[in-house]
């Protein structure tokens, strides 16, 4: 580990450096990084630090469910965030129940099933407005799950171009090496926090059908017979959580996906012959792309992790791409199989309290983009090099495909 430093973007300029990860786990499921500087995606503040690095699935699905011993009191990213400052994505039990409880209340199997409706929607307009030849991030991997979201939180439909383009900014905005973009991240950053309030100062006055009016009336019965509810700060932060790390994941999803099905046109061919088939392909999608490459935690006590001794106070990030190619787990990981069954991917974090909340309708996104798009059209082509971008692990998600010409026929 003295000669890999895993934060250099430049291995991640044509993707995930799989090749890299498999020589890792080969040595050792966790790894000691090298000390280097960080710079926060968030504050734009460095610092210099070392921190444990875990490559193995198991060991990734040992730090994901055990908070009693690996706190996300400090947020997701590499770099330690203030307590309080992701949401929650940076508390744990007992006020991360609570949280979640809450929000929870907005994705009942009624409201992910109306939703449902809305994801169809949105696929056959978006492919009804797109060209022959279109560039599948811009014209659908990055609108889809954007209306899904607006749907969910009740935006209306002439304020979705505005929300967007900031949500764009905000996005681009997180990779430390766009630094042009950083000032414009933080005003956008802030505009979408004020909006998110002027949303529910709206939403409280007259409430309608949608999940935004639902969390703001949700109330958590806590153990001791306190009634609780969301404060209208975790509202707000709320908005910015699902529409830029929920739109975030979700468009790397549907993109990478693609582009591993255009690699192996064995497995589309297998899904037009048979359309049971896109039960399994959701999480074979989720398992290949990884949206989520990196997580962090604290250690609040000494642990021991795939056979390494980890002292109380040390930064633990977990690498989900590499777990999610886990020799031990996963048979002829490289390739894509869209009947593997059973797939346990770490792609919504390897289980445990903080598994991801949007995971079901994350996996509803994927099914129905791509039964849609292999019932419409008998040529999916690509036209062109896809263009990666991304800083790599100091960026949660870190890596993804920003343009993919293809061809619809």
């Amino acid at each position: 580990m003295d000669e890999v430093q895993l934060l250099d973007p430049a291995l991640y300029a044509d993707g995930f450096p799989h090749e890299l990860y498999a020589e890792l786990r080969a040595v050792g499921s966790v790894h000691r990084h090298v000390r280097t500087r960080v710079q926060s995606p968030l504050s734009g503040v460095e610092e210099e630090m070392g921190f444990w690095v875990v490559v193995g699935h198991p060991e990734i699905q040992r730090v994901n469910r055990d908070w009693q011993t690996f706190s996300a009191e400090h947020g997701p990213t590499i770099p330690r965030q203030p307590r309080g400052g992701a949401g929650m994505l940076g508390v744990d039990p007992p006020e991360h129940h609570r949280l979640r409880h809450l929000v929870s209340a907005g994705f009942t199997p009624r409201m992910i099933g109306r939703l449902e409706d809305r994801i169809v929607h949105w696929v056959d307009r978006l492919l009804d407005e797109a060209d022959a030849e279109l560039d599948f991030v811009q014209a659908v991997g990055f609108p889809l799950p954007m209306h899904v979201i607006a749907d969910i939180i009740g935006i209306p439909e002439a304020d979705r171009p505005w929300v967007f383009a900031r949500t764009s900014l905000v996005l681009d905005g997180l990779d430390p090496t766009k630094i042009d973009e950083q000032a414009a991240q933080q005003t956008a950053q802030v505009e979408l926090y004020e909006y998110a309030h002027e949303l529910g100062v709206e939403k409280r006055a007259h409430p309608a059908d949608d999940v935004w009016s639902t969390l703001i009336a949700a109330r958590y019965d806590a153990e001791l017979g306190d009634g609780t509810s969301l404060e209208e700060y975790e509202v707000d932060l709320f908005f910015l959580i699902l529409s830029i790390a929920g739109s975030e994941t979700t468009r790397t999803a549907l993109t990478s996906g693609l582009l591993g099905l255009l690699d192996h046109p064995d497995q589309m061919a297998r899904l037009r012959n048979d359309p049971g088939l896109f039960d399994t392909l959701p999480d074979e999608i989720l398992r290949w792309s990884s949206p989520v490459l990196a997580f962090g935690r604290d250690a609040l006590t000494v642990a021991e992790v795939g056979g390494v001794d980890i002292e109380a106070g040390e930064r633990v990030v977990m690498i989900h791409p590499s777990g999610n190619r886990d020799e031990r787990v996963f048979t002829a990981p490289d390739a894509i199989d869209v009947g593997r069954d059973p797939n346990p991917h770490v792609a919504f974090g390897g289980g445990g309290p903080h598994y991801c909340l949007g995971a079901n309708l994350a996996k509803r996104e994927i099914q129905v983009l791509f039964r849609r798009l292999f019932e419409r059209y008998e040529v999916v082509e690509q036209t062109g090099p896809p263009q990666w971008v991304g800083p790599g692990p100091i960026s949660n998600v870190g890596c993804h495909v920003e343009h993919l010409p293809v061809r619809l026929a």
